[in-house]
């Protein structure tokens, strides 16, 4: 596996560095202090390969919006992307998300809520990726406009939730799973169907005869 990690301060970057490897022992890690660094090595053939997940701080020398998103996301659309800031979540949080980003957590959350939040996110295309015999994902649905095609499981699952009205914690509780997990295996779906919110995807669904 490849890991992208970027933030200008030594010894966070250093700690993230240490919590993947945790994670994921014999990774390949790569360190860089702003985007620039990243776009340049790019640029030059180096770099080139799409990560497996992207750790970004958003408030650098070369960057202090979610702009810095949108542009580590032209660089590898498909890659997962996780913002690992000191600026609030609800500051940042959907703007990022709207720029490209797959989860936002805040620094002052701790290594424990940080590993767990990126193991649902390098987990949750594995999980979503499940399909039912003879059954296409969504992306292919939109990109084909093949008709009668369904969601995966977990997809259905959480469109059916979506539904219901459940809220992210009553969903976390049903699926066995953190709450942290749930959203971003939510953010996930919507990517992968073009969507921004729970009432577009539900729109989505039904429009397009994945779920009934």
């Amino acid at each position: 596996m490849i890991f992208y990690v970027i933030d200008d301060h030594p010894m966070m970057r250093d700690a993230i560095v240490m919590s993947l490897r945790r994670m994921r022992p014999g990774a390949t890690i790569l360190e860089f202090d702003r985007i620039d660094a990243l776009e340049k090595a790019n640029s030059k053939g180096q770099s080139t390969q799409p990560p497996d997940l992207i750790s970004i701080d958003i408030n650098l020398p070369d960057n202090d919006s979610s702009s810095g998103v949108q542009r580590i996301r032209s660089l590898y659309p498909s890659s997962p992307i996780a913002v690992f800031s000191n600026l609030p979540a609800a500051e940042m949080e959907d703007d990022c998300v709207a720029s490209g980003a797959d989860i936002y957590i805040e620094k002052s959350a701790g290594a424990g809520h940080y590993r767990e939040a990126l193991e649902a996110l390098l987990t949750a295309d594995t999980t979503e990726s499940e399909l039912l015999p003879g059954e296409i994902n969504a992306q292919e649905v939109q990109a084909t406009g093949v008709a009668g095609a369904k969601l995966s499981k977990r997809q259905k699952q959480l469109i059916t939730m979506i539904d219901r009205g459940l809220t992210n914690r009553q969903m976390s509780v049903e699926l066995g799973l953190s709450e942290q997990t749930v959203k971003v295996h939510l953010w996930r779906m919507f990517r992968r169907i073009g969507v921004n919110n729970r009432t577009q995807a539900l729109h989505f669904a039904r429009e397009h005869g994945l779920y009934i």
